[in-house]
């Protein structure tokens, strides 16, 4: 049991997460919802079976949700070479936060595919889950987890991405919602020439824990990744961390990789940590680098844009919109972006009111 003073705790409001990190039997579920194109198949297997397949625990809270599979294990096929026309949608909706609900799932990418996955979070819920996704040589797949929690969830996941040979990835973490939210995603290659591009856009109010940890291994040449995480914080005791980890071995020659992490803090007593590290073992590589950055608005950006007849409020709105912009628009899922932006706009009401109309000119 993490007493909080362990590396991988020391951010997290261990008290919060005991439920997920308990031992013991429990039935609760969570509702699952799917539609996806014909080509691809769900299959509940027997956890002993899904246990053969996932990718191994990495803390407690993943090793209880390996144990205590209360879900029906799934496993999700994409076959080879499908192009799919439509995104597979997958809604889980807690129904309470009396018993913590556990699930395990593999998610099959066969080569050369084509495939976007969105995975959205509602209703109130303690889950603690496992998440692998296996993806082909050659595929082009784009996965995005939006997280629409109740203000009661609590949520803890490990994410596991291994990407085949010259496989395209692009991944986001949108995480609007819960009490307390720890995701933990990790990603390796299969082969040379893969590319990744990790996305995450998080908003923390007033005593919400919003938690991002990413571990990226280079454990094989000729690889790219880039990781980009934004969020804002407004309200006390509202708290963000992002841990990025990147991690070059001695045969990952000739990679590229970048990490960031930007904050904007709105209002007094929130906090955001970020810790980026990277631990390269082969001085043959075009490029590594990590930053992060945590700062309230930007004064020249508001005094620019008040002194062409736009109010105060209104001035720190387009700011904060300007600074998920980019970040949202490279999910390349339209549906999504536009989601995520009346989400972000939902949030600002909070601290600056209803929206009023610009000026022209």
């Amino acid at each position: 049991m993490p007493t909080g003073r362990e590396e991988i705790w020391r951010f997290t409001p261990v008290k919060q997460f005991r439920p997920l990190l308990s031992e013991g039997s429990t039935k609760a579920v969570v509702e699952w919802a799917v539609r996806a194109p014909e080509q691809v198949t769900v299959t509940e297997l027997p956890g002993d079976v899904m246990r053969g397949l996932a990718e191994i625990p990495q803390d407690r809270l993943s090793a209880i949700a390996a144990a205590n599979d209360t879900h029906p294990s799934r496993r999700i096929d994409i076959p080879a070479e499908a192009e799919l026309d439509a995104p597979v949608d997958i809604d889980l909706t807690g129904t309470g936060v009396e018993e913590s609900a556990f699930q395990n799932v593999v998610v099959a990418i066969g080569a050369f595919a084509r495939a976007t996955i969105v995975v959205r979070y509602k209703g109130s819920a303690n889950l603690g889950e496992n998440w692998t996704f296996r993806i082909g040589d050659g595929a082009e797949v784009t996965i995005v987890f939006l997280h629409e929690w109740a203000d009661d969830a609590v949520h803890g996941a490990q994410i596991a991405f291994e990407l085949g040979r010259d496989t395209t990835v692009r991944t986001a973490q949108a995480t609007f919602g819960g009490k307390a939210v720890r995701i933990s995603q990790a990603a390796s290659y299969q082969g040379p020439g893969a590319d990744l591009n990790q996305l995450g856009v998080y908003f923390a109010d007033a005593g919400q824990h919003i938690e991002h940890r990413l571990f990226v291994d280079h454990n094989a040449p000729r690889t790219n990744s880039r990781v980009d995480f934004r969020g804002c914080l407004q309200g006390q005791d509202a708290h963000s961390v992002w841990i990025g980890d990147v991690l070059i071995r001695p045969v990952a020659e000739g990679i590229d990789t970048y990490e960031s992490n930007k904050n904007l803090v709105l209002t007094e007593g929130c906090r955001a940590d970020a810790v980026p590290n990277l631990e390269i073992q082969t001085g043959n590589i075009r490029g590594a680098g990590h930053s992060a950055s945590t700062g309230r608005f930007d004064a020249e950006q508001l005094f620019y844009l008040q002194s062409r007849g736009i109010e105060e409020e209104e001035a720190r709105r387009l700011v904060v919109h300007g600074f998920f912009t980019d970040i949202v628009r490279r999910i390349g899922v339209e549906e999504i972006s536009t989601e995520l932006m009346h989400l972000i706009e939902d949030e600002l009401r909070e601290t600056l009111g209803a929206k009023t109309e610009l000026p022209e000119n």
